[in-house]
């Protein structure tokens, strides 16, 4: 995210466009890390459906996903925690830079 008062240079990001990946990136926007099932029920996606998109944020560099023992349970599963990366809070900053054109008017600038 850009200092506050600096402006952003508008980068349309077709990986980001994507209703649901946007969506995924926007709620992370202003958290250091959300934890898979706190993504899925605020969006309301299935667990595949999120699962396919956070794969493709993380194969292009914009999320990080980690995988860590659930203290509060006794079963082998674990938590999955998607963190924005500095290239994907930057790349979202953009994106939302180039949508705010679009939406003034200047589709051919961003």
């Amino acid at each position: 995210m850009a200092p506050q008062g600096m402006k952003v240079a508008p980068v349309f990001n077709p990986v980001i466009h994507s209703p649901v990946r946007l969506r995924v990136c926007a709620l992370m926007r202003k958290m250091p890390e959300l934890e898979f099932s706190v993504i899925r029920d605020t969006l309301e996606l299935t667990d595949a459906h999120l699962s396919k998109n956070l794969r493709v944020l993380s194969e292009v560099g914009l999320v990080t996903v980690r995988k860590e023992r659930s203290p509060s349970r006794t079963d082998s599963r674990r938590l999955t925690w998607v963190a924005l990366t500095d290239e994907g809070r930057s790349a979202l900053e953009a994106h939302l830079a180039a949508l705010a054109e679009i939406a003034e008017g200047n589709p051919g600038s961003a």
